[in-house]
């Protein structure tokens, strides 16, 4: 592939998903511009970076420094937040220190990250964990017999080894005959040093080692039995001192307007850029200003909703990548190249064109902007499309149109064809063969909202981002029907050699397969097992540690990067090895194996329009929509009865849309019940009932605005989504044959 992307345009790819697009961006552009920028640094700062490999390309010519605004989430830490992360509160503590009422010092005085503001009880995290030591050990064991019995701390564990080897205690001595000196020491310490047999270490009591190492951490980010047994134990609950603000009261007793900085930090954004531009005080004009423009920024981009002290952790991929792009609309940089991975995901269609506003900001202060994205509406904005595909995977990776929006309309491509393609609304409606109820829900924004979601046919609940969708199906459903499942786009949990054949469970029919056509062990065919390679011990590629380099992952030289040893490679399956069938995708493989175990899953990730990724693929490699498809795929083999899917066609181009419409249809046909919380206007065009919620976002949402099939919503007057419905309709014409 050979390309020319003009600088200081605004480029949109699109293409089937599968289709490279985020190869093309992503894996070789940005990718190439940010190793080159860290080969600048010196070979000491270049060792806490990360390592970044050659892109597998000839040449890239003219390359301006890349700022990539994907979907990453923010980060697990518990002290981030939308505030922090904008450094909307960093201004505002500035402003307080200046402005504050009574004033109490400088701008430190005001951040819960620092110890001069921080509430000293919680240490600024807003809320303290409950303890139940009881869940940590059994009084009526020692030490030597397993006192301890949290994970971690077994008998000749490290952990074990520091209580057991302190010298504070009698190791046989059950825990129920601790003195009262003893057992404060046991679970409090004081702090002080400890000599073991090589090293000495710092003696913490166990409740205060346990708070440190996993009650302050966020659940999220451990391993599901090692959060299950936290759960157990701590109990998160409200800071009494602070009543969950994170600051001390010193903090919290100055006041602007007679808001304190907490209460200005919870208020909806929307709310605070109104506060804000109220105020009257020419000595921090210039602050105001910057944080009257990074306030509307983010309402303009959609997230008015959201308030500064909302943990950066909460957020969903699509508001963290607007989050992010914030920082960069007030940047004085210029000729930079931005890398935006589909910014429209989780916006509501009344808020695309506020997105479209801040894509055309970027590019008319002089900088390069590249987007891949798969919304009609942003794709009329381009100033160059590339189209890729024509396929997905090894039917794709080939530019099919290069030019302008115009010429995409006319060209025979998957893209060009359901760019103007009349789109219908569903006229008859299934019957519902009952209702799943809801009654009074009042979580967040929610307004006392009571609906019937009807049974066995597909529903669509709608509104701008920020109207209470997720609070009402996610937080509140569950509460009164607790055998839904719900299928999200969270990540997999799994080491990096994980892929969809070992997640899918379909590697352990396939290891039989190949054990039986060969009359050999089956554990031969995994690489997890006898069958791996000893120098890359199965993953294929060898990580070399260069001290104050970069570390390097190369191909493994003795496997070739096929993670197994010659002599499985010598085993067979119908004149294909393991590693040749792991390199298949979804359809080769689905048109190769005949075996029964294994084809209804085939049959399932087929049909959730992942047939391009390869068995062998790294989840790692998987985006959200993709992760969302495959727990689908797994879910659709089980008795499920109810499904809720957020957001399902994220990720996916117009004609996968029309895929997942008619697997979704396919479900409800089967008897099964199937709700999707949705902003994409094919997909709730084509459902048999809506459920509206709005008017707008935050506190002004939280309402049923709509309840009723999509062709009396195009009617419903009242309706944000009703109106762009209704303009979808009418603005697309079919294209001539």
């Amino acid at each position: 592939m050979s390309l020319d992307i003009p600088k200081r345009k605004l480029t949109v790819f699109t293409g089937v998903s599968g289709s490279g697009k985020s190869s093309l961006v992503f894996g070789t552009i940005a990718a190439e511009s940010q190793r080159l920028i860290n080969e600048t640094y010196t070979a000491f700062i270049q060792s806490f970076m990360p390592s970044l490999g050659r892109p597998d390309v000839d040449s890239l010519t003219n390359l301006s420094a890349a700022i990539i605004v994907d979907q990453e989430r923010m980060g697990a830490n518990s002290r981030s937040t939308v505030g922090t992360a904008t450094d909307t509160y960093s201004m505002l503590r500035i402003i307080y220190s200046r402005l504050g009422d009574p004033h109490i010092g400088g701008a430190n005085a005001y951040g819960f990250n620092d110890p001069q503001g921080m509430c000293p009880n919680c240490e600024g995290l807003g809320r303290v964990s409950t303890i139940d030591v009881d869940g940590l050990v059994d009084r009526n064991l020692s030490l030597n017999e397993g006192a301890i019995t949290f994970p971690n701390f077994t008998v000749g564990s490290w952990y074990w080894t520091i209580f057991a080897d302190s010298g504070f205690f009698d190791v046989d001595k059950p825990l129920r005959d601790y003195t009262e000196a003893e057992w404060e020491q046991f679970l409090h310490g004081p702090e002080s040093k400890v000599k073991l047999t090589q090293f000495t270490l710092t003696y913490e009591g166990l409740v205060d080692k346990f708070r440190r190492l996993y009650a302050s951490k966020d659940l999220d980010s451990m391993q599901p039995t090692l959060r299950a047994a936290v759960e157990r134990v701590a109990t998160s609950m409200q800071c009494p001192d602070c009543a969950g603000a994170r600051l001390n009261q010193a903090a919290l007793s100055s006041r602007i307007g007679g808001r304190n900085i907490a209460e200005c930090a919870a208020m909806q954004v929307s709310d605070l850029a109104q506060f804000v531009a109220d105020l009257d005080a020419p000595e921090v004009a210039p602050l105001l200003g910057n944080l009257q423009s990074a306030l509307d920024n983010l309402v303009r981009i959609g997230l008015g909703y959201l308030s500064l002290n909302r943990e950066s952790s909460t957020l969903s991929g699509g508001e963290a990548q607007r989050v992010k792009m914030v920082r960069h609309l007030g940047s004085s940089l210029t000729d930079l190249t931005y890398v935006f991975d589909e910014p429209t995901i989780g916006l509501h269609p009344h808020d695309v064109q506020n997105m479209n506003d801040l894509l055309l900001r970027l590019r008319d202060k002089g900088n390069t902007v590249l987007v891949v994205e798969h919304k009609p509406e942003v794709i009329a904005i381009a100033d160059r499309v590339v189209d890729l595909g024509p396929g997905a995977g090894q039917h794709g990776g080939a530019v099919v149109f290069e030019g302008a929006v115009a010429g995409l309309r006319k060209a025979d491509t998957l893209t060009g064809r359901h760019l103007d393609r009349h789109q219908t609304i569903k006229a008859t409606s299934r019957t519902p063969t009952g209702y799943l109820h809801i009654e009074r829900a009042d979580l967040h924004n929610l307004r006392d909202v009571s609906v019937d979601i009807p049974c066995e046919v597909l529903t669509a609940i709608t509104g701008v981002a920020g109207s209470g969708k997720s609070s009402l199906i996610n937080g509140c459903l569950p509460r009164n029907h607790a055998d839904v499942t719900f299928i999200d786009q969270g990540g997999i949990r799994g080491s990096r050699r994980s892929n969809p054949a070992t997640y899918t469970g379909i590697l352990e029919p396939i290891r039989k397969a190949f054990a039986h056509a060969n009359k050999v062990k089956p554990a031969l065919f995994s690489a997890n097992s006898e069958g791996a390679c000893p120098e890359c011990k199965g993953i294929g590629l060898i990580y070399t540690d260069l001290a104050f380099m970069a570390g390097v992952a190369s191909h493994c030289e003795a496997c070739d990067g096929k993670r197994f040893t010659d002599e499985v490679l010598t085993y067979h399956l119908r004149g294909h090895n393991i590693s040749e069938v792991l390199a298949m995708s979804v359809d080769e493989a689905h048109a190769f194996f005949t075996e029964k175990a294994v084809r209804p899953m085939l049959d399932g990730l087929h049909g959730v329009g992942l047939g391009y990724i390869s068995l062998g693929q790294p989840l790692s490699t998987l985006s959200g929509g993709e992760r969302q498809r495959l727990k689908l795929a797994i879910e659709m083999a089980s008795s499920t009865e109810t499904y809720v899917l957020d957001e399902p066609t994220t990720g996916l181009h117009m004609h996968d849309v029309d895929n997942l419409i008619a697997l979704l249809d396919r479900l409800v046909d089967r008897g099964r019940t199937v709700i999707v919380i949705e902003h994409n206007l094919d997909v709730i065009a084509r459902t048999d009932w809506v459920i509206d919620l709005g008017p707008g976002a935050g506190h002004d949402g939280g309402r049923v605005v709509f309840e009723g099939p999509p062709l009396a919503l195009i009617e419903a007057e009242h309706s944000v989504t009703g109106q762009h419905l209704r303009k979808r309709l009418a603005d697309r014409t079919r294209r001539p044959d």
